[in-house]
C-alpha cells in the first residue's frame, strides 16, 4: 500500500530525501495543530498546570517505543541540541581524548572541535574505510584508536554521510569495561530501526523523532543512563534548577522546563508512534528496504561502482549512500531538481561522491526508476 495521500508533500516532486528533515503524515500534523490550538485557548492552564502531566504522558509513550524508562529521557528540539547538552557537561581536561570516526555528522564534528579547542582536549576521527566487509572490521578499526587517554567514545548509530548502520553494541560493551563514556548520535535511528536503549547500554543517546518516526519538526530526545544523569548540566538554567517542588528526577527537572516554548511537537509523538502501528510499519519498512536494495543495484549497474556495504539489512534500512563517479555535484543536484523534480542530497565525503537515497512509505518503484533515468542522462 502506497501512503503518498497520507502526507502533505508536493505531488509533483519525487521526494527521495526523507533523511534530511523527514515528512509528517497528515493525521500526525493534525494532532500537532490540535495541541497548538489547545495551548492558545488557555496558555496558563496548559503550561502552568498541565505541563508536567502532559510531558510525562508523552515521555512514557516514547520510552515504551525506544526501550527506556520515562524518567531516563527528555524531549529536545533535535539530536544536535541533545548531544551538545552532553558534550558541554563533561568538563574535559587537556589530556583527554574524544574518539570518533570519519563518518560523523558535520554539526557534531564542529561541536566537538569547538569544545575540545576550548579546553585543550583532542577530538580524534578514526578512519573506517569503505566498502565494509564485516562488523569485526568496523569495530576493530574504531577500537584501534583507543588509548589510555580516551575518555569519550562518540559514534553514530546510522551515519549521516554514508548511511551505514554501525555495529555499536560491541564497542559500547568494550568501552564500559575500560571506563570510557559512550555517547551515540541516533539522529536517523528511531523509526527506521528497532531500538531498545536499555539493552544497547549507551551512557547517552540522542535521536531525532521528526525524521523516521515522522513526528512534527522540532521533536527529538536525549536519553541518559540513570547512573550517568548526574553528569548532565542543563544548557539553559531555568526553574528546574534548584526546583522548589522537585519531581522524582533531577534530570527531568533541570532539562524539561527551559522557559516558555511550544511543546506541541513533543506531545504529538505518541500520535506518530500510533500512525506507524496503524499502518503495519514493519511491513512498510521492509518494502522500503527492498526499494533501497533495488536502487543500489540499479545505480551500481549504471556507474560500475560497488555499494559501500553488503546487501544486508544489518548494514542499511531505508537509506543508502550510492557511490557516483567524480562529477560536479552542485550542477547534478541543481539539474536533478530543476529538470526532473527529484529532491535528493548529493554528498562529498572524504573526496568521494554519493547520492544519499531515502525511501519512505510514500515512495514507489516509479520514483526510483525516475532517478535512474535522470542519472543515465546526467552522469558523465
Amino acid at each position: 500500500m502506497n501512503l503518498r495521500d497520507r502526507f502533505l508533500l508536493e505531488p509533483h516532486v519525487i521526494f527521495l530525501n526523507h533523511g534530511s528533515f523527514g515528512a509528517c503524515p497528515k493525521p500526525v500534523f493534525d494532532e500537532y495543530q490540535r495541541w497548538q490550538r489547545e495551548l492558545e485557548r488557555q496558555p496558563v492552564e496548559f503550561l502552568g498546570r498541565r505541563f508536567n502531566d502532559l510531558m510525562l504522558t508523552a515521555r512514557s509513550a516514547l520510552g515504551a517505543f525506544v526501550g527506556a524508562a520515562a524518567d531516563d529521557l527528555v524531549y529536545v528540539t533535535n539530536a544536535t541540541v541533545g548531544l551538545n547538552s552532553v558534550a558541554r557537561s563533561l568538563a574535559l581536561r587537556p589530556d583527554d581524548e574524544v574518539l570518533s570516526t570519519d563518518h560523523e555528522y558535520g554539526a557534531l564534528d564542529r561541536a566537538w572541535r569547538f569544545l575540545c579547542g576550548k579546553c585543550g582536549a583532542k577530538y580524534l576521527r578514526q578512519p573506517v574505510s569503505v566498502p565494509i566487509r564485516s562488523a569485526d572490521e568496523v569495530t576493530d578499526a574504531i577500537w584501534s584508536g583507543v588509548t589510555d587517554r580516551t575518555r569519550v567514545l562518540f559514534l553514530s548509530h546510522i551515519t549521516s554521510p554514508t548511511a551505514i548502520t554501525f555495529p555499536i553494541k560491541p564497542l559500547i560493551d568494550r568501552a564500559h569495561k575500560r571506563g570510557i563514556i559512550t555517547i551515540v548520535d541516533g539522529a536517523h535511528a528511531p523509526g527506521q530501526i528497532d531500538l531498545n536503549l536499555r539493552e544497547l547500554g549507551a551512557d547517552f543517546y540522542s535521536g531525532n523523532l521528526h525524521k523516521w518516526l515522522m513526528s512534527p519538526k522540532g521533536s527529538a530526545f536525549l536519553y541518559a543512563r540513570r547512573e550517568m544523569q548526574h553528569l548532565i548540566e542543563p544548557l539553559v538554567i531555568s526553574w528546574g534548577w534548584e526546583a522548589e517542588n522537585p519531581g522524582p528526577s533531577k534530570f527531568i527537572d533541570e532539562q524539561e522546563w527551559t522557559g516558555t516554548r511550544d511543546i506541541a511537537a513533543f506531545l504529538s509523538v505518541p500520535a506518530a508512534i500510533q500512525f506507524q502501528r496503524d499502518h503495519d510499519w514493519p511491513r512498510v519498512r521492509s518494502e522500503c528496504h527492498e526499494l533501497v536494495r533495488y536502487a543500489r543495484k540499479q545505480v551500481s549497474k549504471l556507474t560500475g561502482l560497488p555499494p559501500l556495504t553488503h546487501d544486508d539489512p544489518d548494514w542499511f534500512a531505508q537509506m543508502s549512500a550510492l557511490p557516483l563517479p567524480s562529477c560536479d555535484l552542485d550542477t547534478l543536484k541543481r539539474r536533478l531538481y530543476a529538470e526532473y523534480r527529484i529532491e535528493i542530497p548529493v554528498i562529498n565525503w572524504n573526496g568521494r561522491h554519493f547520492l544519499r537515497i531515502s525511501v519512505q512509505g510514500y515512495n514507489t518503484r516509479a520514483d526510483v526508476d525516475a532517478l535512474i533515468a535522470a542519472l543515465r542522462e546526467l552522469l558523465p
